[in-house]
């Protein structure tokens, strides 16, 4: 007879008792309300099945896992891998350790990831990049009475912590600084419309181009996925169609070395500098990046950095704060952009 035997794991409790598994682990631990009928139901899963309550975790720190929680949508995107570096170096200096999850480019698979985390035993909760399902994840923290902390690229959440970067601001001092170069025709690249993050850059360019009276055309504004090659055919086409463009701003890197490839292969002559002669053919390109200086590309144009890695740091401080003073008051923590130019 084989000395090994099969660990229960608490999906197959939720699943035998025919509840969620934040519902189980709500039965573990004491916390939330359930309903007599339920809690029954649980623990006679529980016993039927032979599962192993483990508090070994739970016991260190005085009760606390000493696990903190990620849910991201996507680590291929540069700002949450920066994030994610940041938050875990903070993390480790504080003897902590992070358990990630993916919950997709769309955030399709959130609640899977939200009840991983709660079935793990974690301290609190990260949640980076989840503008639209903001207000349903605080609940469910709530019910848990979990920590949670958001920190995204863009937000409009009321009563929770956010640590997030100033758009709007970012996007203002690269269209004031392209404007002061010399540049009256600017155009837009990249996002899509459904982009809380493109909505909130777009504003602060929009309104930076009316405060100094320049035009603003909706034919200039174009929607482009983060691959290169569709930015390459997209400002190829943009520039074929309004040759009197003097600079684009592009919405991410990918975008923008799309677009830098893009124009070398139709012959522009590219900088970041002032306005040259159209019939050169010269253009400006910016761009948002969540790189930092040193890992920026080295191309001649005008970069706004929106600090990832720092927002992933005061993440990590104030979820372990929201862990050990509950009852402090909420934070909206805005990080600042910050400008610099790559010349040839």
């Amino acid at each position: 007879m084989s000395t090994l035997t099969k660990r229960i794991t608490i999906n197959e409790v939720a699943e035998a008792a025919g509840v969620s598994v934040t519902t189980v682990s709500l039965v573990l631990s004491g916390k939330g309300r359930i309903s007599a009928a339920t809690g029954q139901r649980v623990n006679e899963a529980i016993e039927k099945l032979g599962f192993v309550r483990n508090r070994q975790a739970a016991s260190l720190r005085g009760g606390q896992s000493g696990v903190i929680g990620l849910i991201v949508r996507d680590l291929c995107n540069p700002f949450y891998a920066e994030l994610t570096a940041g938050l875990t170096e903070a993390l480790e200096q504080q003897g902590q350790l992070l358990f990630l999850t993916q919950s997709g480019s769309k955030g399709q698979h959130m609640q899977r990831c939200f009840d991983t985390l709660v079935a793990q035993g974690v301290d609190g909760i990260i949640i980076a990049g989840a503008a639209g399902q903001g207000a349903d994840l605080r609940e469910m923290a709530a019910q848990n009475k979990l920590p949670l902390v958001f920190a995204s690229r863009a937000s409009y959440l009321d009563e929770v912590d956010i640590i997030r970067p100033d758009n709007m601001q970012a996007a203002q001092m690269v269209t004031e600084h392209l404007i002061k170069r010399g540049h009256q025709r600017i155009a837009w690249l990249g996002g899509r419309s459904s982009s809380l993050t493109r909505a909130e850059r777009l504003g602060g360019f929009c309104a930076t181009l009316m405060q100094h009276g320049l035009p603003f055309h909706s034919d200039w504004i174009l929607e482009c996925e983060p691959s290169q090659k569709q930015a390459a055919d997209a400002i190829t086409e943009l520039l074929h169609n309004f040759p009197t463009l003097s600079a684009v701003v592009c919405h991410n890197s990918t975008v923008a070395m799309g677009a830098w490839f893009g124009l070398t292969r139709a012959g522009w002559q590219m900088g970041g500098g002032s306005v040259d002669s159209y019939y050169d053919r010269h253009i400006a390109l910016a761009a948002f990046a969540e790189v930092t200086e040193e890992d920026l590309d080295d191309v001649p144009m005008t970069w706004v950095t929106t600090p990832a890695r720092e927002i992933g740091r005061s993440a990590a401080q104030r979820i372990l704060q929201r862990i050990q003073e509950s009852d402090i008051v909420f934070s909206n923590q805005i990080m600042p952009a910050r400008l610099i130019t790559i010349k040839n």
